[in-house]
């Protein structure tokens, strides 16, 4: 890919940048504020938003200061020994995380009570901050380890990155405050502590490398970029400190960014790498290092990616698989690894225009994102597996120390799923629209209304539970403009009609209407959301001879409660000869249930067909982001054939 030079771009601190978590300095494309968007409240996303704000946010904000966790930030200002610090080293990025979700809420909505608990927390974190701008509670101080003492698993760098975003998200949101001061005055310490002729290293955990080049980019530092540049350099070279069980492929510091062929080792590492190698590709004009992180993403999603659009296969190491290794019941696909995907697939749809990443992007909020919170916000799945055996324990009210358990909790003892959930929903708004110098372009379907490029427009859908997107244009630009709507992948039959006119059909990718647009004028996308038949490729070992329904962009599973009385997940079989039928927001397949092997001997046996079952039962499948709202239960994704 030849990068582009600056069109319709940002510059580093510039009101342009305003509301947007990616603010690349080139190219020809920039999202839409936070502020820009207004979802519907009644709708899927706008409802899902709501509920963040209203509890998950102070869910999250509770549990950490139960547990200790913020109260490590007061002790260190207070100048204590600790030697019985509660939380990880890595609990500081929960804060960090949440104080971004806080500052996207704010930069979207007018919260009284919100920002007076915002600030108070900004005060008690600046508080603990050393002069020279080095902030953490778990190195370097009294009864601590010193300061990067254990860059492989230490986390330093990875908790200043998340507080370096959530300083960004302030300032973007139209703010030169306290939280601004303290993240810059981070970012200086690492530039000097790891700078040319510094520490010669890297952190175990990337994260620190996408922060930096944002902050640069809001800041106008340019030697945030370069700090950015050199931690992307240096990895790959086995500098980090391997511990048992585990290997630096896990850290991403076995091959060079720039070699690599896929991502690889601990899924939520490698996605920030990539999206901060990304960030400094596009920022340096680094054509090599652009194609490089592209051709692995092209390689992972064909052969390492979930049907959810969820990453990562083995719990060992919380890791991508080989090519082809991606087990139902074994899936890890970490929720925080899902927010990683959706961050790498923005960046290299700004710098592209492909419509292959905003079809990522919505596979996997509708189905790993969605899926994680519960209903009310207060309760999380950390793994999203795609095929639930035996049904979890409940939660209870407490920590969960597994992060597999098949039932959502409250709180996990390492608990960044719900704290990176937390802010993806607070700025979802700047994912679902995007501009450029010719116009606007609508990449995820919500309810609501998008202020940008010069258009006003009001969004009347119920997707994904139907497949009708009316967009009425209330302001437009003088002159032609482009409307570009995006056609999901797998809507084949689409069509589009522009002011009640006759429907032309559209393929997937974009449909564009380009014309001078006026008051009033609407165009109307219909996407066949009927539910479908999904086969895997017969590469993948785990799932050969199993098929999963689909519905528009929603994965469906069937749950224990929907079964006929008597049946067992194991014994059903799904028979793709009979038409599936719409039922609710799910699907009705035909299946039957076959008998296994008596279980006094090996299990194995004759082939289903020359077993006894049950003939021409009625399936019910339903939204896989809604399994286990009704409590613990066993679930499939994919069902044998």
């Amino acid at each position: 890919m030849t990068l582009s030079a600056t069109t319709a771009g940002t510059t580093p601190g510039t009101s342009a940048a305003t509301g947007v978590p990616v603010a690349p300095t080139t190219g020809l494309r920039r999202g839409v504020g936070v502020g820009d968007v207004t979802l519907d409240p009644a709708g899927f996303w706008g409802r899902r938003q709501g509920v963040n704000a209203r509890a998950t946010l102070g869910h999250c904000l509770a549990w950490m200061e139960r547990l200790g966790w913020i109260a490590n930030f007061d002790r260190v200002a207070r100048g204590e020994t600790i030697t019985d610090r509660p939380g990880w080293q890595f609990s500081d990025s929960e804060i960090y995380k949440l104080l971004e979700a806080m500052a996207w809420e704010l930069g979207r909505s007018d919260d009284p009570a919100l920002q007076e608990t915002f600030e108070a927390l900004v005060a008690r974190v600046g508080a603990a901050q050393d002069a020279d701008g080095y902030l953490n509670t778990a190195h370097g101080h009294a009864g601590l380890a010193p300061r990067y003492s254990d860059l492989a698993m230490g986390h330093e760098l990875y908790n200043t990155g998340h507080l370096l975003q959530a300083a960004v998200a302030r300032h973007r949101t139209g703010h030169d405050d306290e939280l601004v001061r303290i993240g810059r005055r981070a970012a200086d310490q690492v530039c000097e502590e790891f700078g040319e002729g510094g520490r010669d290293a890297v952190c175990g955990h990337p994260e620190i490398e996408v922060a930096l080049v944002e902050a640069g980019r809001a800041f106008g530092e340019r030697r945030y970029l370069e700090q950015a540049r050199l931690f992307i350099e240096r990895r790959g070279h086995g500098t980090l400190a391997v511990r048992p069980l585990l290997s630096a492929e896990y850290f991403q510091d076995d091959v060079p960014v720039r070699e690599a062929v896929a991502l690889r080792g601990h899924a939520v590492r490698a996605l920030y790498l990539s999206a901060g190698a990304l960030d400094v590709a596009v920022e340096t004009g680094d054509d090599a290092l652009f194609d490089a992180v592209a051709r692995q993403w092209d390689r992972t999603v064909a052969r390492r990616t979930y049907l959810t659009g969820g990453m990562g296969s083995r719990h060992q190491d919380e890791g991508f698989g080989d090519d082809w290794e991606l087990p139902a019941d074994r899936a890890y696909c970490e929720t925080c690894a899902g927010v990683g995907s959706v961050m790498l697939a923005w960046r290299l749809y700004l710098a592209t225009g492909d419509a292959r990443y905003p079809d990522l992007i919505e596979r996997t909020l509708f189905n790993v994102v969605a899926t994680s919170p519960s209903d009310d916000g207060r309760a999380f799945f950390y793994a999203n597996p795609l095929h639930q055996r035996e049904a979890g324990a409940p939660a209870g009210a407490g920590v969960n120390g597994r992060a597999e358990g098949g039932v959502r909790a409250p709180w996990f003892d390492v608990s960044c799923c719900p704290t990176n959930v937390a802010r993806t929903l607070a700025s979802l708004g700047s994912y679902t629209a995007a501009v450029d110098e010719r116009g606007i372009a609508l990449l995820q379907y919500a309810a609501g209304e998008v202020r940008a490029g010069g258009f006003v427009l009001t969004v009347q859908t119920r997707y994904p539970d139907a497949g009708a997107i009316t967009v009425r244009i209330d302001e437009a630009p003088a002159g032609d403009a482009r409307l570009r709507l995006r056609v999901p992948g797998w809507a084949e039959g689409a069509t589009l009609r522009v002011n009640g006119g006759d429907a032309s059909p559209v393929r997937p990718g974009w449909a564009d209407v380009t014309r001078t647009f006026s008051a009033g004028d609407e165009v109307a996308l219909l996407l066949p959301v009927a539910p479908r038949f999904t086969w895997p490729d017969p590469r993948i070992d785990a799932l050969r001879g199993t098929v999963a329904l689909e519905r528009g962009p929603l994965v469906l599973c069937l749950e224990s409660p929907d079964l006929p009385r008597g049946v067992t997940m194991e014994n059903i079989r799904i028979d793709t000869a009979h038409a599936l039928e719409e039922h609710g927001d799910g699907a009705l397949a035909h299946g039957s249930a076959v008998d296994g092997p008596a279980d006094d001997g090996l299990p194995y046996g004759p082939p289903p067909s020359e077993r006894v079952g049950r003939p021409a039962l009625g399936l019910a499948f339903v939204p896989y982001h809604r399994w286990a709202e009704r409590g613990p239960a066993t679930m499939r994704v994919f069902v044998p054939a």
